[in-house]
């Protein structure tokens, strides 16, 4: 791997996604990820080797692929000129990342609020959240707001960036389709229990490094922000563990800590109640300046991340 390259290729591609952010208007990998999960799912499901290894050899082909395509793809680009490879690699990690995307729709939701829209706040919140909205109230609106921020900052923001520092655009790829196989076939349901077991668990393994950095990184942020850089980091250490998931209540609790506000807790997924435990449930309630603090924090922890990944990439490069 070119680390030279990479100097400049993350912050164009991170640039380019603040400027850009996910047109709707334009393609994008990750809905023919989906695309690609949706046909071929059927396809596994009916092999007689049974539903979890069947669901295995699935992810795993799909991983596989994606990584081959975009590496095939962007060896394509280099003998046209070296300069089409920059670019291919530039638009392909834009792609990956999703700084502005996350913070428009965390935003949207807000702005309904702020107009006290809260059947429009539903609305906005379900387009980025999994659990039922019809019965939140606004305060639970806010923190599952802050919730998919927070979340979503090491899924959409420094996985992606982690992974194409070490692998480029193709590694970026292939953690996108890692984290799309879990958001579509890795839910612990009925359905999906044994045929998206592995997905799931490659999907935890993919993470489980960089949420526990991004402890240190929302701390650094939060103590430029309002100085909560202990806490942050105190309450994301401590209860961290209070998930369902192994690696989504790190950032979750540093951004309770930051925020000063209670996340976690029972939620309601398809009419069925699931137990989860809280973080700083001795701290306020979330409303509805909460979000747009997270989406702050999140911006400025995004950025870091991106610092930090220069100056490793200098150095290896010197």
């Amino acid at each position: 791997m070119n680390f030279s390259m990479l100097l400049y290729i993350l912050p164009a591609a991170f640039v380019l996604d603040l400027l850009l952010g996910d047109p709707a208007h334009l393609p994008h990998p990750v809905r023919w990820m989906g695309k690609a999960i949706s046909t071929l799912e059927p396809v596994f499901r009916k092999l007689h080797t049974g539903l979890t290894l069947s669901g295995a050899m699935f992810s795993i082909l799909l991983i596989m692929c994606t990584w081959l395509t975009t590496y095939l793809l962007v060896t394509a680009a280099n003998t046209f000129h070296p300069f089409a490879k920059t670019g291919i690699e530039i638009l392909i990690i834009y792609y990956s990342i999703s700084v502005r995307s996350l913070n428009d729709s965390a935003m949207a939701v807000y702005r309904s609020l702020k107009k006290g829209r809260l059947e429009q706040a539903k609305n906005r919140l379900a387009m980025i959240v999994g659990r039922d909205v019809d019965k939140l109230n606004e305060s639970q609106i806010a923190r599952a707001a802050v919730e998919t921020v927070g979340e979503n900052l090491v899924d959409g923001v420094i996985s992606p960036l982690f992974f194409a520092a070490i692998g480029g655009a193709p590694m970026a790829m292939a953690y996108k389709m890692i984290n799309t196989l879990d958001s579509m076939v890795g839910y612990k349901n009925e359905n999906y229990a044994l045929f998206g077991k592995f997905s799931a668990r490659i999907d935890d393994i993919a993470n489980f490094l960089q949420s526990r950095l991004s402890i240190f990184i929302i701390a650094i942020a939060a103590q430029i922000l309002n100085g909560k850089g202990i806490r942050s980091f105190k309450i994301a250490v401590s209860e961290g563990a209070n998930h369902t998931s192994p690696n989504a209540g790190y950032p979750e609790a540093g951004f309770a800590g930051t925020l000063g506000i209670q996340l976690g807790g029972p939620n309601t997924y398809n009419g069925h109640q699931i137990s989860k435990p809280y973080i700083g449930a001795y701290l306020d309630k979330a409303d509805l300046e909460h979000i747009k603090k997270a989406c702050d924090l999140m911006m400025l922890s995004s950025l870091i991340w991106l610092v930090i990944l220069w100056f490793t990439l200098f150095f290896l490069s010197n």
